[in-house]
């Protein structure tokens, strides 16, 4: 993926700023994205054409809300570059195909300061050698490409509530199990 960056070095954006709760009230991903940071100003590192953010420590923290992913990914970001995801927000990006790239804190740092110096600069994620390349620059990186989503993007979460559906069985028979056990023991 090469791109040019939106270039977002703040650290702990949580998910609320990502996507206000105000904008929560749907479960479809389109549109989402004109949400996306809807209380900041993007300012004149925001490019409409970036498919990379390159954010600062600690992306994501916040409430567990799908929707921040979804909104990045509707308003066409790929990869979001950062030192540190929450576990949460990491696995719904996977879910979602968006690649969250942790990259180490030396490393940010120079691509900050790359950026910083030429924020009009376009970024290369090479997702087959971890590698991140920015100008002269080349950094390592991890990502758990193997586990980015294979769903349909209309319909997240699908298969895994096909899974969890085709349990339906072993449930049915757990929950009998209780009842019998609750039943024959008065609760205990």
């Amino acid at each position: 993926l090469t791109s040019p960056v939106m270039f977002l070095p703040i650290d702990t954006i949580d998910t609320d700023r990502i996507i206000p709760a105000r904008f929560l009230i749907t479960t479809k991903i389109k549109g989402l994205g004109r949400h996306f940071f809807n209380d900041w100003t993007h300012g004149s590192s925001a490019n409409e054409d970036a498919k990379i953010l390159v954010a600062g420590h600690n992306f994501g923290c916040g409430s567990s809300r799908e929707h921040a992913v979804w909104a990045l990914a509707d308003y066409g970001i790929e990869a979001v570059v950062s030192t540190k995801f929450a576990d949460i927000f990491h696995a719904n990006a996977l879910r979602n195909r968006l690649v969250p790239v942790v990259v180490k804190p030396e490393d940010h740092e120079r691509l900050v300061a790359a950026l910083e110096t030429d924020p009009e600069q376009t970024v290369t994620i090479d997702y087959d050698a971890l590698r991140l390349t920015c100008g002269s620059i080349e950094i390592p990186f991890t990502a758990a490409i193997s586990e980015v989503g294979s769903e349909d993007p209309e319909t997240p979460g699908i298969e895994e509530l096909e899974t969890l559906l085709s349990q339906n069985g072993s449930i049915d028979a757990h929950e009998a199990a209780r009842k019998a056990r609750v039943d024959t023991t008065g609760g205990r």
